[in-house]
């Protein structure tokens, strides 16, 4: 059993960075690739970011890409989701996912088995 914990929202301006952290408990983190989701209001969850297991390979979607890096410590069973140049946009409850047992970075919802409870980050003036 994998547990997530998300940290690290809170309400920025336009232009703004903020980093976002994901304790995970459990043996197994290193073996399990990792992505980052949000939701905005009206809308469904959809895809950030995901990091393979060891790290060596990330994804991002369109709408973040090189305004947000993601990365993770093995040693400390965290992951990170950096977010630069933050616009309203942004604004969401982001959730960090495990794909326990799945090693190779995704894109897809579905091959992720574990969730956290989610941190609000809102990007408003």
């Amino acid at each position: 059993q994998v547990q997530l914990e998300e940290s690290g929202g809170g309400l920025v301006q336009p232009g703004d960075s903020l980093r976002l952290s994901c304790a995970s408990s459990g043996r197994t983190f290193s073996a399990n690739a990792m992505g980052w989701f949000r939701q905005a209001p009206g809308k469904e969850r959809e895809f950030v970011a995901t990091i393979s297991s060891g790290g060596g390979s990330t994804g991002y979607a369109d709408s973040v890409k090189g305004r947000f890096t993601i990365s993770r410590d093995n040693a400390k069973k965290t992951l990170y989701l950096q977010m630069n140049n933050l616009t309203p946009e942004d604004t969401a409850v982001y959730y960090c996912a495990a794909a326990v047992g799945r090693p190779y970075t995704s894109s897809l919802e579905y091959r992720y088995n574990s969730w956290g409870q989610g941190t609000q980050v809102t990007v408003s003036s």
